[in-house]
Formats: structure tokens, C-alpha cells, sequence
């Protein structure tokens, strides 16, 4: 290897490094933000904690239904998993495997929906919800997931992975005599796992992480998710930076344990997505 390749590689890691650290710095901080007392808190050169106070996790966890707010987005979340992979899988396979007359059109609107934010629609969907008699329910944070609601992304992404899967496979499952359905459960969503994941991440992240639904349309307390109870938490809280931070740091470990679970496959979606357009 030449000395200026050398030199290139050398230049290259340490920007990483320094890029990696920056990003890093957050997540470090608040790991020590909630390990700190509140004499560590309020003098501004502490920026490591004199000792570590372990029991301000358990302060949190104990100050809010931590628990009840966790059980409530873990079903939330779970629920509109498998109704965003349900509903995108079926439609990305007709737009990606079936001829039908004005698929292209549609394609190109569903494509659209995704430029038109959420907040406009907002307020004609809660007059509809509050009509039915469904508000202070999870049926609006949920049941839109099974008919492609907000879905347009994970569709475009499971055709563009569904493209790239050989048009001969499903061709010969019809010569055998197997329907649609049978080619679709069967042939092609076992060599499209890596998409499957990728959605189920994209939209339990989201899930999780969503504090505008919920506070629209859930107003009983136990009901509440973890996004907006930890709001709730620091408005009763506000000068209580360390047990902020430790709710904080529990609630994001289901979303960082499941990314790295899971983030071999994720990759992969996300690069055999783009293979053919």
C-alpha cells in the first residue's frame, strides 16, 4: 500500500472517529445527566457525576406509572406493526407483481400522499373519530395502519425490494396452478425478510416515539403512552434533570435493543430496496 493511501485511510478513521464521538456525546450525557444528584446538577463544572446515584432510575420508574405508560406502547406499537407490514406487503405486491389497469397512475398518486403532512388532515379525521364515538381509544392510533395509512413510504419501499425479486419465480408458481395469494405467502414474502424487517423497525420507531396522535386522541391518564407520559413527567419534574433523564434513557431501550437485534436485515432492506426501480 502506497504512503499516501496511508495517509487517506489515516485522515478517513479519524474523521469517522470524531464524527462518531459527536454523535455519541448526547447519549453520554444524559447516561451521566441521570446519574447525578441534585448538588451535581445545579454546579455548572460538574459535567461527571461525584458518585453515581443508581437509585434516580428507580425514582423515575416509581414517580409516573412508568410500567402502565410502557404497557400501552408496547401493545400500540405492536399492533400497528403488524398492520403497516399487513397492509404494505399486499399493496407493494400489486403495484410490484400484478398488471391491472391504471397502476401506473395510481402508483404515482400513492407516491404523492407522502408530500402532504399529516397535520393537515388532522383536524377532519378527529371530527370523524369524535362522531363515531372513537376518541379516548386506541382504534384511531391503530386500526388506520391495516388500510395503508401513513404507509406510502413502506409501500414504495417493499415494491422497489419485490422488483428485485426474479418475475420467473412467481411465473412459475402460476404454471403450477397456485393463486396469487398462494405465490405471495409462499414465494415471495420468504426471500423478502429483509423489507419485512425494515418496515417493522421504521414503523415501531415511529410508533413509540409518536407524542402528537396520543395526545390527541387518548385524554385518560392510565391509556397515556411512554411519549407523552415522560412529558407529563417533566412538567411535574422540570428542574429534576437527572430523573428526566433517566425515564428518558429507559424508554429508548426497547428501540435500541431491537435495532441491533435486528439491524443486520435492516441493511439489507434498506440496499436491496433500490436494486431495481
Amino acid at each position: 500500500m502506497k504512503k499516501s493511501e496511508i495517509i487517506k485511510k489515516i485522515i478517513l478513521h479519524i474523521i469517522l472517529i470524531l464524527l462518531g464521538l459527536f454523535f455519541v456525546f448526547p447519549l453520554v450525557w444524559m447516561i451521566l445527566t441521570a446519574l447525578k444528584s441534585p448538588a451535581d446538577l445545579i454546579d455548572p463544572n460538574k459535567f461527571f457525576p461525584t458518585t453515581p446515584i443508581w437509585g434516580n432510575f428507580k425514582a423515575a420508574l416509581t414517580s409516573i406509572p412508568f410500567l402502565q405508560y410502557f404497557k400501552n406502547s408496547v401493545f400500540i406499537s405492536a399492533v400497528c406493526v403488524v398492520g403497516s407490514v399487513f397492509s404494505s406487503s399486499l399493496t407493494a405486491y400489486a403495484f410490484a407483481k400484478l398488471k391491472w389497469p391504471g397502476k401506473d397512475v395510481l402508483f404515482v398518486i400513492m407516491l404523492s400522499l407522502m408530500m402532504i403532512p399529516s397535520q393537515i388532515i388532522l383536524i377532519p379525521m378527529f371530527t370523524m373519530y369524535a362522531k363515531i364515538g372513537l376518541l379516548n381509544t386506541y382504534i384511531p392510533l391503530t386500526v388506520p395502519c391495516f388500510f395503508g395509512v401513513g404507509c406510502s413510504m413502506y409501500i414504495f419501499l417493499l415494491r422497489q425490494f419485490f422488483n428485485g425479486i426474479p418475475k420467473e419465480l412467481s411465473e412459475s408458481g402460476l404454471i403450477d396452478g397456485a393463486g396469487h395469494f398462494r405465490i405471495f405467502w409462499s414465494l415471495i414474502l420468504p426471500l423478502a425478510k429483509p423489507g419485512m424487517i425494515t418496515v417493522s423497525l421504521f414503523t415501531f420507531m415511529f410508533t413509540w416515539n409518536d407524542f402528537f396522535g396520543p395526545l390527541i386522541y387518548v385524554t385518560d391518564h392510565t391509556k397515556l403512552t411512554l411519549a407523552v407520559g415522560l412529558r407529563a413527567f417533566q412538567t411535574q419534574y422540570e428542574s429534576r434533570y437527572n430523573l428526566m433523564m433517566a425515564a428518558a434513557l429507559v424508554a429508548m431501550i426497547p428501540t435500541v435493543l431491537i435495532f441491533f437485534l435486528a439491524q443486520k436485515k435492516f441493511v439489507e432492506g434498506i440496499t436491496f430496496s433500490g436494486i431495481k426501480g
